[in-house]
């Protein structure tokens, strides 16, 4: 099996590229320019607001399977920089779409993947959320995501392309960025620790309820959903049970090697904030039999101590 994955150099990419060589694939990623990917893996430079550097790359590499990961995908800076946002994650998507539509090799498959932030302004009573859900987007990066999804489904129905959507719902792990909530929480108690700042975590909203998978089982997902996932059809990759971002807290502070303060922040509030988001995976379950094995104090834990050694290089 021969994969191509499409913005490889973020915090999923190194952990696709190696879930992929490991199960024996063939693997392909692109980066930009001034990006680097380490892995097992043979690199093109491609930048997906360039239709023509898309095609190029895909009638040379003529993959089997095509991980769609290029985005902005950050919601705090989607609000800051709403006019990038779009740029990437919806003309990026129509770039990839229309140069799949007019590439030599016409049996390729693509993952497209979208977000559980989609979903939105959730209805009472809706939790946990299916696939056939209203999405009533809640913020610009949301809103950018359920365009790219609609985009893909549009563009499987007309041209009859295999493609895959995925709404991923929050991900964590060893070397996330720090934008992150599970690596923020950890990047901070770490630096507590190696007294580098003063024993207080600031915060923001901590009654949020989302669902955090690690890392590790979303990229098992994403090469299951390639194998066995249904054409035209759009999938849930999370845990399937909410927590509290409070809790996220609380099991950082356990970790944490010294006694540490809270502090909320107001600038860490977000300008629309959902309350509670859950997603029903049912159907990627009784697709491909996946669901979530690495438990989130481990996700956490992982990731604390990554920030432990980064901080003592």
């Amino acid at each position: 099996m021969k994969a191509l994955i499409i913005g490889a150099a973020g915090f999923v990419g190194g952990y696709l590229i190696e879930e992929l060589s490991s199960a024996g694939w063939e693997v392909h990623a692109t980066c930009l320019e001034n990006e680097r990917i380490d892995g097992r893996c043979t690199v093109h430079n491609l930048d997906i607001t360039d239709k023509a550097s898309i095609t190029a790359v895909l009638n040379s590499v003529m993959p089997d399977i095509i991980y769609h990961l290029a985005a902005q995908s950050s919601v705090a800076v989607s609000w800051k920089k709403p006019q990038l946002t779009a740029e990437v994650n919806v003309i990026g998507s129509i770039n990839l779409l229309e140069a799949l539509h007019e590439a030599e090799k016409k049996d390729m498959r693509t993952v497209l993947i979208g977000s559980g932030e989609e979903y939105g302004f959730i209805r009472q009573g809706a939790c946990p959320l299916s696939e056939d859900e209203v999405l009533r987007p809640g913020n610009i990066y949301a809103a950018t995501k359920a365009c790219q999804g609609m985009l893909g489904e549009i563009y499987a129905r007309a041209y009859k392309l295999d493609i895959v959507m995925v709404r991923a719902f929050n991900h964590s792990g060893p070397n996330q960025a720090d934008i992150f909530v599970i690596s923020d929480f950890c990047r901070q108690a770490a630096e507590i620790e190696a007294g580098l700042r003063e024993p207080v975590i600031s915060v923001g909203n901590l009654e949020a309820m989302r669902d955090f998978t690690d890392v590790r089982d979303v990229v098992r997902a994403y090469r299951l959903l390639g194998e066995k996932g249904r054409s035209g059809e759009t999938y849930n990759v999370g845990r399937g049970k909410a927590v509290k971002i409070r809790y996220i807290l609380d099991t950082v502070l356990k970790f944490a090697e010294k006694e540490i303060t809270v502090e909320c922040d107001p600038k860490r509030m977000r300008a629309s904030d959902i309350p509670i988001i859950e997603p029903d995976v049912s159907k990627i379950y009784a697709d491909t039999g996946w669901k979530a094995e690495i438990s989130m104090e481990q996700t956490i834990e992982d990731t604390l101590n990554n920030w432990r050694t980064k901080l003592k290089e």
